[in-house]
């Protein structure tokens, strides 16, 4: 099973250092029942592309957590066995829980598939994202356009043997 691990640049950089994601339990995104249902699709590249932006969303909130990482949005598609990856049975269908899955242990960075990260025209707008999703989650329209305009931007695609050009 394809999962997403959402990341930032240092937490990516702490995974290159140790070789694996972890410890466990990873929090990523996936094609789950849920997913399928809600986005009523059976396009898998659709649907895996929904669950990289999920994980894309989640990266950001990391970001907004972590005020000295640079504002690029990061994840790692990770290829795990189908039994590794669980979801949440209570939260399959919350909207704000779709394609959530926990991987309980630690992943070899070697079963990466490849890392995904904004290109840096991007980082004026995740950083206005980030300093606006506490205010979006409170229901605020203005600061929701804001979040909404870091999702204009497509992550790129990178090779694993990429990651040291990344964080250097």
């Amino acid at each position: 099973m394809r999962v997403y691990v959402p990341l930032t640049l240092p937490g990516l950089a702490e995974a290159h250092k140790a070789g694996e994601l972890g410890p466990g339990p990873l929090t990523a995104y996936a094609v789950t029942p849920g997913l399928r249902e809600w986005y009523v699709s059976d396009d898998i590249e659709e649907l895996e592309y929904a669950a990289l932006n999920r994980a894309a969303a989640a990266s950001l909130r990391l970001l907004a957590g972590d005020p000295d990482a640079v504002r690029r949005r990061v994840v790692v598609a990770l290829d795990v066995r189908d039994q590794d990856a669980v979801a949440d049975p209570d939260r399959v269908l919350v909207e704000s829980a779709l394609g959530e899955v926990r991987v309980a242990a630690a992943v070899p960075l070697a079963k990466a598939a490849a890392v995904h990260v904004d290109a840096d025209d991007a980082i004026g707008d995740v950083s206005a994202a980030a300093a606006a999703l506490g205010a979006a989650d409170q229901g605020d329209d203005d600061a929701q356009f804001t979040v909404d305009g870091a999702e204009d931007h497509e992550l790129l695609w990178y090779g694993v043997q990429e990651i040291p050009n990344l964080i250097g």
